[in-house]
Order: C-alpha cells, then sequence, then structure tokens
C-alpha cells in the first residue's frame, strides 16, 4: 500500500460511484456476454465505459476483468501482450518479403522476436504457458489467422 505524508498507509481501494445503476453481479455478467461476443479485455472496458456507465469495474466488483475473465474460464490460451507481440511479428515478417531492403523493418523484426522469446520464458517460469511452447514463424502465422 502507499504511504500518505502523514506516515499513515493510505487506502486504495476505492467505492463505485453512486451513479453508476448496475451491481456487481450484474456487471460481472455483462462481462462474460460481452466476452463471449469476441471482444478482449481492453475492448470490454471500454464498451463497459461506454455504453454501460460503469466507469471502473474493479471498484465496482472488486476485480479486474481479467479476473473476471479467469474465474468463467474465458481467458485465451495465450496471454494478450504475447499474442499482439506475435500478430507485430508476422505483420513484420510479411512486409520484409516484399521490401527485402528495408532494414529498419529487420531491425524491428528482430527486437519483436526477442521481446517474444523473453516473455515467453516468463510465462513458462509462471506456468501460464506450457514447458514446451516455442515460438516459430510457422507457428506465429497459424496462430494469427
Amino acid at each position: 500500500m502507499a504511504k500518505s505524508h502523514a506516515g499513515q498507509k493510505a487506502s486504495s481501494a476505492k467505492a463505485a460511484p453512486n451513479w453508476v445503476e448496475y451491481k456487481a453481479d450484474e456487471a460481472e455478467k455483462v462481462v462474460v456476454e460481452l466476452a463471449n461476443s469476441g471482444l478482449t479485455a481492453s475492448q470490454i472496458g471500454m464498451s463497459l465505459r461506454d455504453q454501460y456507465g460503469i466507469p471502473s469495474i474493479k471498484d465496482l466488483s472488486g476485480s479486474k476483468v481479467e479476473q473476471i475473465l479467469a474465474r468463467h474460464k474465458l481467458l485465451s490460451d495465450i496471454p494478450r501482450d504475447l499474442l499482439n507481440l506475435i500478430k507485430r511479428s508476422v505483420v513484420l515478417q510479411r512486409h520484409m518479403e516484399g521490401n527485402r531492403k528495408d532494414q529498419t523493418a529487420k531491425r524491428g523484426y528482430t527486437l519483436a522476436v526477442s521481446r517474444i522469446r523473453r516473455l515467453t520464458d516468463y510465462y513458462i517460469k509462471k506456468g501460464k504457458l506450457a514447458k514446451g511452447w516455442r515460438y516459430t514463424p510457422e507457428t506465429a502465422a497459424l496462430l494469427v489467422k
């Protein structure tokens, strides 16, 4: 917890605003419905804010969108940040096929693959990916499709 200037611990828990019309269990049902319709966690958060008038699901229910999705077993096998990096590497790889002399793109691809490998090692240690999971450009192209 953060400390206030007086040396006491400040509480970081906020209560939901009075004007929110949804209860915690209703908001959780909305999150599950939106996830079943194919939205990602960040898209769910934006639609909760814009369409349902829920500024923060964490303040309302006490858990984040990804925690709610994990509870209902709606999370994908590959974490979202890793999947975004894989998509980026596939786009760069396709670009480099047509533009062989683009050294900037080559460097960007190398950095993206390096990030993917580091993140993969981290997720394997945390148990979010299988021990034998490996990144290859062929499997990356299949994952993105």
